[in-house]
């Protein structure tokens, strides 16, 4: 099972302080996370794309491809690439190259983004959301597996002889995460292809999140991928911890009560209560996580958000710690425990290339 964190690049004043870090800070700061990221033995960091204030990820590949430079093991992802808004040629290229760069380490989770002005900003309706990221998707999986691509859409202009370059490392294409907090659409889509279903796992109660998760592992059994079980899933998530409960709550709640998401909404202890968000100590969040299982069965990532709604990047840093010493490898223990065997690994570019050659064996 993979471990990691996610952020979604947010500028917000530390609420403590009044100050905000300026672009160029932030962006030094999440640099400094994906490497602590690694230091600390965890598996995967993933960043987001927007095109507004306050938020600096613009584009991902170009953060993810100095990171790639910086990093030995380190798994590169998304959270989220905007299938909708993006052109599905410039997907498939970028992430691609990105590909070959970092020597396979990359995967991506495709969605639809929470920012509804985004669309006209590049020419789309987003009445129109979900036929895109179906139509959008649809493309992108051809110009990755196949080498010469003729195609016509709803959506854009026509493909006559195209091929997309570089062709993907070792002629497998990156995996793709479908990530959504309540479209079944796109959970549909997941199943569809055998691709991953990443739930973002924040905003909603326990029940919400089974429903979706079962509804994709029902699917992807449907269209014939594996047992309802063998689907890849993964989860997302927010925490803060200290080594007291007490000290992790008075010190949050400050950042909380300020947050762009979560703010001037419910108290912490309801949120808490109701979502996965887990303030409290590392034991606390070692139970609260090992809990997802219940509800969403042996599942393949967690990512975890540590960086949102202002918190100092010394802060950051010491979560982060705290999560490679004293909470993931508890989690990794007990997760592998009692874990069918026949329920795979998140999958790798290693992996993919394995199960490629098996496939060909097999047809020869």
């Amino acid at each position: 099972m993979q471990f990691g964190v996610f952020s979604v690049s947010d500028i917000t004043p530390d609420p403590t302080t009044g100050g905000a870090p300026t672009e160029a800070e932030r962006l030094a700061a999440v640099l400094r996370i994906a490497e602590k990221t690694e230091e600390v033995g965890l598996d995967v960091f993933a960043l987001g794309e927007h095109h507004n204030p306050p938020f600096f990820s613009s584009s991902p590949t170009t953060t993810l491809g100095y990171l790639a430079g910086r990093t030995q093991r380190l798994q590169l992802s998304t959270a989220t690439t905007l299938i909708t808004t993006n052109d599905p040629v410039k997907i498939a290229e970028d992430y691609a190259m990105l590909q070959h760069l970092a020597g396979g380490r990359v995967d991506l989770t495709l969605g639809r983004g929470n920012t509804g002005p985004v669309y006209p900003w590049f020419g789309q309706d987003i009445r129109a959301g979900i036929p895109l990221a179906v139509e959008n998707y649809a493309l992108l999986r051809r110009l990755w597996d196949e080498d010469v691509v003729d195609w016509e859409g709803k959506f854009r202009t026509p493909l006559q002889g195209f091929t997309s370059t570089p062709r993907p490392l070792d002629g497998v294409a990156p995996f793709v995460w479908h990530g959504s907090i309540r479209s079944p659409e796109i959970a549909e889509q997941a199943a569809y292809y055998g691709d991953g279903f990443f739930h973002n796992h924040i905003f909603w109660p326990a029940d919400h999140t089974r429903r979706m998760v079962d509804f994709y592992r029902r699917r992807f059994e449907h269209y014939g991928h594996g047992d309802a079980d063998q689907a890849i899933v993964g989860l997302g998530g927010q925490v803060f911890m200290r080594k007291n409960s007490q000290d992790a709550v008075r010190e949050f709640r400050p950042y909380f009560d300020e947050a762009p998401v979560y703010g001037h909404g419910p108290s912490l202890e309801d949120f808490t209560r109701e979502t996965p968000l887990t303030v409290g100590s590392p034991q606390q969040v070692i139970d609260r996580t090992l809990g997802f299982r219940d509800y969403v069965g042996d599942y393949q990532r967690q990512l975890f958000l540590i960086d949102h709604a202002g918190l100092p990047l010394k802060t950051v840093l010491e979560q982060l710690d705290i999560l490679g010493e004293e909470v993931v490898p508890v989690l990794r223990k007990e997760f592998a425990a009692g874990r069918p065997a026949h329920v795979p690994d998140a999958p790798t570019h290693e992996s993919l290339v394995a199960a490629q050659l098996t496939k060909q064996e097999v047809t020869v």
